[in-house]
């Protein structure tokens, strides 16, 4: 029996990410590269536009201000990383880095799951309840909101990295995978995983679930709300302002439960990667995207600084 190596006796892992196909690789670097720019441009727009604009000084942008630093964060502790590994000059990672990836990773991902439940919260309370909008969601709420979801989120991932790295690993450091994830690092643990993975799927289930109930509940009761409106126009409008957080839950929460919340005998390797990489890069680059496209008080926030900016030179 292989002596286990686990700590810093443990020298480390190599993430085989897509070297199986290396025709891949280089295509998918300069993808990937591109579109992380993107994500932190599209994301830091966002957060300027919010500081700057004073009809943005709301808690549906306040909101969407820290989805759009969270995403920045998730997409760096994921992706430079990949595109070392995709450049061929090296696609190890040291045990503590693996640790710290995981742990900041899936305690952004979590923070993600909340607070897109407390964003959900903000739009009920915005259709359903717009006399007492003000009253409801006044600051020092909205802050404590998104202070625990970030609490949340990184006490879970913290209890989640601590039980996975107390698994034995025998000296078995190859990684199917271009990033430190729960999923992969079972696979190379030389003990029976079934209770650990019996208690992740319990915790996703109350992670995942947990605000897309709450999700279905406000959206449920924004769509009544709506209906009742008897002007068109006011009915667009209010479609519209609950549009775009719909588009980004039903991208974010869809990769999410399709990655967790499936038997680990179900898993292809490929299947795996390919929605790490949908979640970790995709979804974090279209946020700002969809916001901006579909917001008319974005757009008119970006006309009003950039333009006002630019005629000012």
């Amino acid at each position: 029996m292989m002596e286990q190596k686990n700590g810093s006796s443990f020298p480390g892992f190599i993430l085989l990410g897509f070297s199986d196909r290396p025709q891949l690789e280089l295509v998918l670097f300069i993808v990937l590269l591109n579109l992380y720019i993107f994500t932190l441009l599209g994301n830091t727009t966002i957060i300027v536009l919010s500081y700057l604009d004073p009809n943005l000084h709301t808690p549906m942008y306040f909101f969407l201000s820290n989805l759009s630093f969270l995403d920045m964060c998730y997409t760096s502790s994921t992706v430079p990383q990949f595109l070392v590994n995709l450049s061929g000059a090296d696609k190890s990672i040291s045990f503590v880095g693996c640790v710290a990836q995981l742990f900041v990773s899936l305690g952004l991902g979590c923070t993600e799951c909340m607070l897109l439940g407390v964003m959900a919260f903000d739009r009920y309370a915005a259709v359903c309840r717009p006399l007492h909008y003000t009253v409801i969601m006044h600051s020092r709420l909205c802050s404590l909101m998104a202070l625990a979801s970030w609490i949340f989120g990184f006490s879970n991932a913290l209890v989640q990295t601590v039980l996975i790295f107390l698994l034995p690993l025998c000296g078995r450091n190859k990684l199917e995978h271009f990033l430190c994830e729960i999923p992969a690092l079972l696979k190379i643990a030389c003990v029976d995983t079934s209770s650990f993975e019996s208690e992740l799927f319990f915790v996703s289930v109350i992670i995942l679930l947990g605000p897309v109930a709450l999700i279905l509940f406000s959206y449920g009761q924004i769509v009544r709300a709506i209906l009742r409106i008897k002007s068109a126009a006011g009915q667009r409008k209010a479609f519209g302002t609950c549009g775009s957080h719909l588009i980004v839950v039903s991208l974010f929460y869809g990769t999410a439960i399709y990655a967790y919340l499936q038997p680990s005998n179900n898993y292809s390797q490929d299947r795996v990667k390919f929605t790490s990489l949908f979640y970790a890069v995709v979804t974090p680059m279209m946020n700002p995207l969809i916001y901006t496209l579909r917001n008319k008080d974005v757009k008119g926030a970006v006309r009003k600084v950039f333009w006002k900016d630019h005629e000012s030179r």
